[in-house]
This record gives C-alpha cells, structure tokens and sequence, in this order.
C-alpha cells in the first residue's frame, strides 16, 4: 500500500511541475521554439536575460544552461512600472 502512494505522489509532483514551468513570451530567448545553444557556458549556470515588454516594463527572464549547451528557462520577473 505504502508503494501505490509514494508511486502517486511522485505522478503528482511530476504533473505539478511541469504544469508550473515558465512558459517562453515574446522576447525570451527561447520563444517560438528558437534553439539557443551557447559555445563556453558551463553546463548547469545560470544568467540573466532582460528585455521590456509591449507595455513600458521589465522582463527579467534567467536561465540554467543544459548539459547539450541548451538553455531553459527557470524563472521570471516584471517590473512594477508601468
């Protein structure tokens, strides 16, 4: 018994983080599926890429560098001004 609850909650904690991966808008990197693959990055840094949105601000966007030279992005903030 102790097995087919463990096996749940795993599913659901797979499920949860997938539902909550930041999704690309436009201006990431990695928006319309574009492959960014970076030369001398350190698989598994980060950095930082920020841009401004249609509306007056801030999009700061970070990103972890994959294993294949890949990027994926982890997180997302705005700004408050508008």
């Amino acid at each position: 018994m102790k097995t087919i609850i463990s096996a749940a909650l795993i599913s659901i904690a797979a499920g949860s983080a997938a539902f909550a991966a930041v999704q690309p808008i436009p201006g990431s990197l990695t928006y319309d599926n574009a492959n960014v693959q970076l030369e001398k990055a350190p698989a598994g840094s980060t950095f930082f890429h920020t841009f401004s949105n249609g509306d007056g601000r801030d999009v700061r966007e970070i990103y972890k560098v994959n294993a294949d030279k890949s990027v994926t992005l982890v997180n997302r903030t705005l700004s408050n001004a508008s």
